[in-house]
């Protein structure tokens, strides 16, 4: 199976926030948030150890406590072991997140992409989740921007040892899908290379969205398009810089992006389209996308996900975007394709 034949829907829940990114948030706007998820509709749900050190997979496991297990799909992540030991947050190397969750448990984050890392994390993810299925496994972070120079090492490690037993897992119906869980676009280009293992597809975030879409066009969206694998796409909204928040890519939005954010909007004010519904439609305009993720941290922030992936956009407004070059020429569009 592929990612295309497993999500429900186009639209899904990113789970990062629910581990306290950015902010400390209160328990009870965390449980309200996956519950206006549900009650928006939606069914697939996407979370990762890392985040908070576990806490969005047991605040997630405690809101879908009470749903049918057979009506929703979960994806997880492995390459982090989150042990009971604690750490001192502040000394914690997370690449180019930084202090993204700061917020979370002080719990030790182990990196582990070994094949007996990836069942323990698997095992771990169960209990916080509080259900017997992982529907989809991601190796998480296996990128620059986390392991600098050492990253193909890290990729080489988990070939040898994540890809290996999450493809026996998928084999044996523990899990139904697998590939990588990355913000970059080398480690799926160089898995797409390789003879094996088989990869289902691949959640990318933030290199497939309005603001940041060049490299994935070239590099990875055709072939996962021709191998039907489909690709989630995460952070549709650029780190917030795309709907008028300052961060870009974890941190502080650089002139530059500030500067197209300004004139796509300009575009979208005089058609009357929100910025929220151009990322979401951009990135869903492409066959190799199979669904978005939006994060929330608060309930409202469902509604208008929802709304801004029925909203009716002119075809006019995808044209003069194309003309102002403000996207590349090659990528589809909506109503024009």
């Amino acid at each position: 199976m592929t990612l295309k034949n497993i999500l429900p829907s186009k639209l899904g829940f990113g789970a990062a926030p629910l581990g306290n990114m950015f902010r400390d948030i209160p328990e009870a706007e965390a449980q309200a948030t996956v519950e206006a998820a549900w009650n928006d509709g939606i069914r697939y749900y996407d979370n990762a150890p890392f985040y908070g050190a576990g806490l969005a997979e047991i605040r997630m496991g405690e809101a879908l406590a009470g749903k049918p297990r057979e009506d929703y799909i979960i994806s997880t992540k492995v390459g982090r072991v989150i042990l009971d030991e604690i750490e001192d947050i502040s000394a914690r190397d997370l690449g180019e997140k930084g202090d993204v969750f700061k917020y979370g448990r002080p719990n030790k984050i182990v990196n582990d992409y070994s094949g007996d890392g990836t069942y323990r994390s698997i095992e771990d993810s169960l209990k916080r989740l509080k259900t017997d299925q992982i529907d989809i496994a991601f190796v998480h972070d296996v990128a620059q921007d986390f392991y600098g120079d050492e990253w193909l090492n890290v990729f080489e490690t988990a070939r040898k040892g994540a890809f290996k037993a999450l493809d026996r897992l998928r084999d044996e119906g523990v899990i139904k899908a697998w590939g990588l869980g990355v913000n970059r676009v080398e480690p799926i280009e160089l898995l797409l290379a390789l003879d094996g293992p088989r990869p289902d597809g691949f959640l990318l975030a933030g290199r497939y969205t309005l603001l940041d879409h060049d490299h994935a066009l070239q590099r990875v969206m055709p072939t996962v398009a021709e191998r039907g694998l489909g690709i989630v796409v995460g952070g549709p909204y650029s780190s917030g810089a795309l709907v008028g928040g300052p961060n870009f890519e974890y941190a502080p939005a650089t002139p530059v992006i500030l500067d197209k954010v300004a004139r796509i909007k300009a575009i979208a004010d005089r058609y009357g389209v929100s910025m929220k519904a151009a990322g979401l439609q951009f990135a869903l305009a492409h066959p190799a996308v199979a669904a978005v993720i939006p994060g929330a941290s608060k309930p409202s922030r469902i509604a208008e996900d929802s709304a801004a992936l029925a909203e009716q956009i002119p075809a006019d407004f995808w044209r003069e975007i194309r003309w102002a070059g403000l996207v590349n020429a090659e990528a589809p569009l909506p109503a024009l394709e």
